[in-house]
């Protein structure tokens, strides 16, 4: 059954010069004549794919190839310009952790908000407080606001609710680095039991090694275009012959 399907994806995204092209620059170069239509880039381009429940699958390719807009894209992060996305299952993307969060209101609600934002009840969330606290090791932060937090925190709360309510599809967006030692530990053991569940994964890794172990298939992104998708070894083969 598949579970993620991209029909013809495009996205344009906005570049860092017009993202500081502010309104008084805008009006003084109309004015002066001087006004040109600030640059945008293709980011994707043409994205068609399918991933099947229980699939792990590697995304791999240089820096700025696509890679990590493609996540955000399958999470409804970002909108795509053109093509339609489809997605069956609950989503727990591990992209940008935290992201969701208000600094203003306490860790527990919080937890409850971004549990909402995952597509669960307040009611499921209620009943998992304890757990994702004690996995996060913030019990003692509990009723204190997240802006107390240092961002390591703010990271291992993320992290502890996103793979504490067992989502349908996993997203990762490079090997997880949150905390000291013992608690990245903790993080890879949780991860391992979704590689041995039958839970859909998408991960974004520079770690072939990693890549190949972990994946059964795997998709090359190269300036925005699928350059090949199938099996985890002739992927990694014709990636590394491109470099």
């Amino acid at each position: 059954m598949e579970v993620i399907r991209l029909d013809q994806v495009s996205l344009w995204r906005r570049t860092q010069e017009e993202f500081s092209y502010d309104l008084k620059r805008t009006v003084l170069s109309v004015v002066e004549g001087k006004y040109r239509q600030p640059a945008r880039k293709l980011v994707l381009d043409q994205i068609a794919l399918v991933v099947e429940a229980g699939n792990k699958v590697g995304i791999i390719g240089a820096n700025g190839a696509g890679k990590s807009t493609l996540l955000k894209v399958i999470c409804g992060i970002l909108r795509p310009t053109k093509g339609l996305v489809r997605v069956r299952g609950k989503i727990a993307p591990l992209i940008e952790l935290g992201a969701g969060f208000d600094p203003e209101i306490s860790v527990i609600d919080n937890i409850l908000l971004y549990g909402v934002l995952l597509g669960f009840s307040r009611d499921q969330m209620r009943g998992r407080v304890d757990s994702i606290l004690e996995f996060a090791e913030l019990q003692e932060y509990a009723v204190l606001p997240v802006k107390a937090l240092s961002s390591g925190m703010v990271a291992r709360l993320g992290f502890a609710i996103a793979t504490d309510v067992q989502p349908d599809i996993l997203i990762l967006d490079e090997v997880l680095s949150v905390g000291d030692q013992s608690f990245k530990n903790k993080c890879k053991q949780r991860i391992d039991k979704f590689w041995e569940a039958n839970s859909t994964v998408l991960v974004v890794s520079h770690e072939l090694s990693f890549i190949m172990q972990s994946c059964d298939k795997v998709i090359w992104l190269d300036k925005g275009k699928v350059r090949f998708i199938g099996d985890t070894e002739t992927a990694i083969q014709r990636y590394l012959e491109s470099v």
